[in-house]
């Protein structure tokens, strides 16, 4: 049985239960609300809480460290979840960075509490290699019966960021000499093909439940060859302007795709010239997340996991994540001096800040500074939830709208741009290949992480093309 505890009314708060029996379940992912899926919640402890009981519950499994899939693992151990935290290998090193960063702002400032929590994560934390079987538990016996079960666990990669997996369960159980034998599969949020530095995501020969996210179960992407060129278009049109291009981005996953994209742009026509006094080469890219840093920093440790073009540019010399156009900025004040500066002056810049759906951070402080100016752009590169400030600026831009920040309104004169292309998940194409290319198809497909139309579309896409399969929007 599969209880889902989040990213069942939305796209956040992933977090669902694989219930073996009354006394054996293991947890995949657990992940913050955010944006509209917090309505009714504000940000009282209510939404953060472990509403569950978690005494049975042997094992958590992170599909990959995004907030909304691991943002309230904070609180599960703060209920008493002792069991062993399984991940990829990448995610083992990035995990306890996402989480630092979620204690800082959600939890405390208190460094020894936080130093102790890392260090109980890092107890409990237990890397796995990609596509390798790992049992949970075997042969465990429950006191209501006499019944042997055994759990195995294998993550594939996704595709989605670096470390990312789906999850496959073998669960087997011999009860009164039947033997019960079932497979399971979360795919946690899928990448699209071509992502960089990403293998393109496999799917396994079988399974009989598949649990599949629907962000953008219900549109295409363009592809990669188009996003690029949309993408040097529009960083070509602002600094013709004279302006900024701001990019709201993830600081994990997004943030150094974005980077890898731009380093080709730049190396293809590093010798053109954009206007009389200004080249590619002359062009600087600010990235302004000290936490952004950190991740490519570990994103370049982490190079025997990327694929095989993000390899070969290396081999020839090139470095898609650190070439000489980067600029990081580290502290606070300088963060308020970039934003003043870029606001009074016009030189052309491109920034990457986080938040990736402006809820908060320092794109907010560029958000206030360039928004209302029309030399400016904002480029939108992955999903913006429902409720955030990101979704108000897409609706309400090129409208004479506002977007309230803080409290405040701001009119938003800045071109705003959404490339589908960059976003990190799956297109609806993607994802209904994913089941096709299964050689033995599920008996039942259960559609999580999306938007309501989102998940209705998929499901009538799925009910079409797989008519023996049971498929249920839970």
């Amino acid at each position: 049985m599969i209880k889902h505890h989040g990213a069942v009314n939305g796209v956040t708060g992933s977090c669902h239960e694989l219930v073996c029996d009354n006394e054996h379940s293991v947890l995949i992912d657990c992940g913050l609300f955010q944006g509209a899926e917090t309505s009714g919640k504000g940000a009282s402890f209510e939404q953060l809480e472990i509403e569950f009981p978690i005494n049975h519950v042997k094992a958590l499994i992170v599909t990959h460290v995004h907030i909304d899939h691991v943002g309230r693992i904070p609180y599960l151990l703060a209920a008493g979840f002792k069991g062993p935290i399984y991940c990829s290998e990448p995610s083992a090193l990035l995990l306890p960075l996402v989480l630092e960063d979620a204690l800082k702002i959600g939890f405390t400032r208190n460094e020894r509490l936080i130093e102790q929590f890392l260090a109980q994560i890092q107890n409990q934390l237990r890397p796995l290699p990609y596509k390798s079987w790992v049992s949970i538990f075997d042969n465990e016996h429950t006191s209501s019966s006499q019944s042997n079960l055994s759990l195995k666990v294998k993550l594939s990669p996704a595709g989605h960021i670096l470390g990312s997996a789906y999850v496959e369960f073998l669960l087997n159980k011999n009860e009164d000499s039947t033997r019960f034998k079932r497979y399971f599969l979360f795919s946690g949020d899928l990448g699209a093909p071509y992502t960089p530095l990403l293998p393109s995501p496999k799917p396994p020969y079988r399974t009989d439940t598949l649990v599949i996210e629907s962000t953008y179960g219900d549109r295409l992407h363009e592809g990669r060859h188009d996003r690029r060129k949309r993408l040097k278009h529009v960083i070509e049109s602002a600094l013709l302007n004279k302006g900024t291009v701001l990019i709201p981005a993830f600081s994990i996953g997004r943030t150094q795709e974005l980077l890898y994209e731009i380093e080709q742009i730049i190396s293809r026509f590093r010798n053109n010239k954009i206007t009389a006094n200004l080249q590619w080469d002359d062009i600087e890219v600010i990235v302004d997340s000290p936490l952004a840093a950190k991740f490519t920093t570990c994103y370049r440790k982490l190079r025997p996991f990327w694929d095989k073009e993000a390899k070969a540019k290396v081999k020839s010399g090139r470095h898609p994540l650190a070439f000489e156009q980067i600029v990081t900025i580290d502290d606070h004040k300088t963060h308020l001096q970039t934003v003043a500066y870029l606001s009074k002056t016009k030189r052309p810049a491109i920034v990457i800040a986080a938040s990736g759906m402006c809820t908060g951070g320092r794109v907010v402080n560029y958000l206030k500074a360039l928004i209302s100016d029309k030399r400016n752009d904002i480029l939108f590169v992955g999903y913006q939830a429902r409720g955030t400030a990101g979704r108000d600026i897409q609706k309400y831009a090129n409208n004479n709208g506002y977007v309230e920040l803080d409290g405040e309104r701001y009119t938003i004169n800045a071109r705003v741009h959404s490339l589908s292309g960059y976003s990190a998940h799956a297109d609806q194409h993607d994802l209904i290949n994913f089941v096709k290319r299964m050689r033995v198809k599920p008996k039942e497909i259960r559609i999580v992480h999306g938007d309501e139309e989102a998940k209705q579309v998929l499901k009538g896409k799925f009910e079409a093309l797989f008519s023996k399969v049971d498929v249920v929007v839970p």
